[in-house]
């Protein structure tokens, strides 16, 4: 038997992985000294080019659109879809024949729902000019009452004032463009993003599967590719669990507002419950929005104010019990997002990318939520604050003491 080997005296351990490229013969505190700088010189420049790129990334997708938006809202699209190529595949038909029976699907029900949404919407709203009689007969007390106010405070500064007020100029505003024209001049576009999108929907779910099996297999430890798949079952189950039950929900509560309407008498119920169930999908602000268009056609419609009003006040109380008791009853737990990032999101994408980007806010929080919780958060406190670019002279670590002469 060998016997065990022993270090002679005085011998001192390997230096740690900070104190490594550090010249022989410097003294260790002096070395710590040296490593810090260095960790600190590295972290602020990992910090600087974060920043950047985080300032930076929202004007690029801004600018760019044209590219960003038709891929974003395809890839969205696709992930929803993903279930569905699975079931597909489960019982033998091909990749790119399921992939093609999904786009089917997909755009048929979504060119029913608009279909059912703009036709009606556009011969109701053609009728506003012609309306404004009854709309002004309508909120004649509300502008009496608002004329009356302003009469009592005009007359009340003009008593404390010593200069008369300068009543507010009128300008003439012009009339919006042609729809016929703006579809005209933008249509070559929109063609071209919709085949863009169509295509990379296609591609997507056709490849579904290889893509899948090829990410896994390329780690090179089991681990990794234990996790790799866990990230990306969890991705395609988040996005379309909380699409799949959102639109169920939101369908179902513009069947309902629909009904309630067609009971008062509203013209087109079908169209707006079509409208009160797309604006659904954007949390906070889509309901205010329907609830608006709501009263316009109240207004358009009905004789009496009060009539005129119960429209948006029915809708505005099926959607409180939507949001209150049926959908954290139905989707539960499992996709509880914080509101402030809901809030955070929506002013995000909606300024990046209007509308569509409004609708797009949630599915992508829940897609980089995901993400960040199976790679972990990073610690941007303890990053800063306690090995990064602000550990200074009151940090609450032990500092190095000086060389000794």
């Amino acid at each position: 038997m060998m016997a065990d080997r022993i270090e002679p005296a005085g011998t001192e351990p390997p230096p740690p992985d900070s104190m490594l490229g550090v010249p022989a013969g410097v003294e260790p505190s002096e070395a710590v000294r040296i490593a810090m700088r260095r960790d600190r010189l590295l972290a602020a420049l990992t910090l600087t080019a974060g920043v950047g790129l985080a300032l930076a990334m929202p004007f690029a997708l801004k600018e760019g659109a044209e590219f960003f938006l038709p891929l974003t809202t395809a890839l969205v699209i696709a992930v929803a879809l993903v279930p569905v190529l699975e079931w597909l595949e489960r019982r033998r038909v091909p990749s790119a024949l399921a992939s093609l029976m999904c786009i089917l699907f997909f755009l048929v029900v979504a060119n029913v729902a608009l279909a059912a949404i703009v036709v009606p919407a556009t011969d109701f709203f053609r009728l506003l000019p012609s309306r404004i009689g009854r709309i002004q007969e309508n909120l004649a007390p509300l502008l009496d009452l608002y004329s009356n106010l302003e009469s009592y405070a005009n007359r009340a500064l003009r008593q404390v004032a010593t200069a008369p007020i300068r009543q507010p100029s009128t300008t003439a505003v012009a009339p919006p463009s042609s729809i016929l024209e703006l579809a005209a001049t933008s249509a070559p576009a929109v063609i071209v993003q919709f085949l863009f999108g169509v295509l990379i929907v296609f591609f997507f779910l056709s490849g579904w599967t290889r893509m899948r099996r090829s990410t896994i297999t390329g780690r090179t430890s089991f681990d990794g590719a234990m996790a790799t798949a866990r990230v990306i079952q969890d991705v395609v189950d988040d996005v379309s669990a909380y699409l799949g039950t959102i639109t169920v929900i939101n369908v179902s509560l513009g069947i309902v507002t629909g009904v309630a309407l067609w009971a008062l008498g509203m013209p087109y119920p079908a169209m707006w419950g079509g409208i009160v169930a797309l604006f659904n999908y954007v949390p906070y602000f889509g309901p205010v929005i329907a609830a608006f268009l709501l009263a316009v056609g109240g207004l358009m419609t009905f004789a009496d104010i009060w009539t005129a009003l119960l429209p948006p006040v029915i809708m505005y109380v099926l959607h409180l019990v939507e949001a209150n008791a049926i959908t954290p009853f139905i989707v539960g737990h499992r996709l509880t997002i914080s509101p402030l990032l809901i809030l955070i999101s929506l002013s995000f994408w909606g300024w990046v990318w209007g509308t569509l980007g409004a609708l797009l806010a949630v599915p992508l929080l829940i897609i980089l939520q995901t993400i960040l919780g199976a790679a972990g958060k990073p610690d941007i406190a303890g990053f800063l604050f306690e090995h990064g670019t602000l550990m200074g002279g009151r940090g609450r670590g032990p500092r190095p003491s000086p060389p000794s002469a």
